[in-house]
């Protein structure tokens, strides 16, 4: 089965989308006005710590304390983050709550049967941040060395893996590879990539599917392995880690995006601060280079911008779970 995540299917690529020609589309807060309004805010993520999602919010929320906001990160795990996502869409919308989304957000309304918000109205896309693909993982004391070895394995004996949760990328992808490679392999889904690593860590999984982001650490010090990288082409941060596409799967590639969001009736002009004093933090050189060496790629798409990928992604992801027949309730 072609699996391919290509513009004349699913729409365009997450790690091809428009963000570096319009990154200076709105302009930037003066170095008098660094902050839209309240002088605390909370960034909900829908996940655990120690995942990728949530590494980044804490890194937003401490640039925001060096602007003289209070900033505190809340972990709202459970549900492919629909839970955090229903919290925030009922919170006040003077621009004192924010939510950390990735693509899990868009996947939400495919897999799972009723939600109790509406994605596309009860939350707004203010600034997207950054892009990530995802890595397959083995503990480091594995017997698989590649994807081929783990393919041969699993279609001898299934094998468990783990995710960042049902109903998230990771998810996805790792059914994905199932379908690929004719595997019936068992999932294992956590509430958010932290917990998921940290079995993996422990060799309690023979695989998973977590953010490169998340994971980069572990395979820096050898105490994961990586055995693909789901993007379309090899990431410069792991340039010998081949993808899932040169392992077998033809045209098979998927990566996550990640960015703010608010309540839904949050003023247009609440929003277009928050973008423009997230924008000026992300395009901080010393910013690109830590995101860069976490394995992101840095963007800042506007408003607009933003709301445009995570709505084309709500119908990417329906076509994609409708043709798995993937269903998390």
């Amino acid at each position: 089965m072609n699996i391919a995540f290509n513009q004349s299917r699913f729409g365009r690529g997450l790690l091809t989308c428009f963000a570096v020609g319009a990154l200076l589309s709105a302009p930037f807060a003066s170095a008098q006005d660094r902050s839209w309004g309240p002088k605390s805010v909370q960034i909900t993520v829908g996940f655990a710590t120690g995942g990728g999602v949530d590494l980044l919010a804490r890194m937003i929320a401490t640039e925001l304390q060096k602007r003289g906001m209070t900033a505190v990160v809340e972990n709202r795990p459970g549900a492919g983050s629909t839970l955090a996502a229903a919290h925030v869409a009922g919170r006040p919308n003077d621009g004192s709550a924010l939510m950390m989304i990735n693509d899990s957000y868009a996947l939400a309304p495919a897999v799972y049967q009723k939600l109790s918000y509406d994605p596309r109205k009860d939350l707004a896309p203010v600034v997207g941040v950054a892009y990530a693909p995802m890595v397959v993982l083995v503990p480091a004391q594995s017997p698989h060395k590649t994807l081929a070895d783990l393919v041969a394995a699993s279609n001898k004996t299934p094998l468990n893996w783990g995710s960042c949760g049902s109903g998230t990328a990771p998810h996805l992808a790792g059914e994905l590879l199932n379908i690929a490679f004719k595997a019936k392999n068992s999932h294992v889904p956590y509430r958010g990539c932290g917990p998921a690593l940290v079995d993996l860590l422990g060799a309690q999984l023979d695989f998973g599917v977590v953010t490169v982001s998340g994971a980069l650490g572990h395979l820096k010090t050898g105490k994961l392995r990586a055995l693909a990288i789901t993007s379309a082409q090899r990431a410069p941060f792991l340039p010998d880690l081949p993808t899932v596409a040169e392992s077998g799967a033809a045209d098979f590639q998927m990566s996550q995006w990640q960015g703010l969001a608010v309540p839904g009736t949050t003023p247009e002009p609440i929003r277009q601060r928050i973008y423009e004093v997230v924008a000026e933090i992300i395009q901080n050189p010393e910013m690109q280079k830590r995101l860069l060496d976490l394995g992101y790629t840095p963007a800042s798409e506007n408003p607009a911008q933003f709301q445009r990928v995570v709505h084309a992604d709500i119908d990417r992801m329906s076509a994609i779970a409708k043709r798995l027949n993937l269903k998390v309730d």
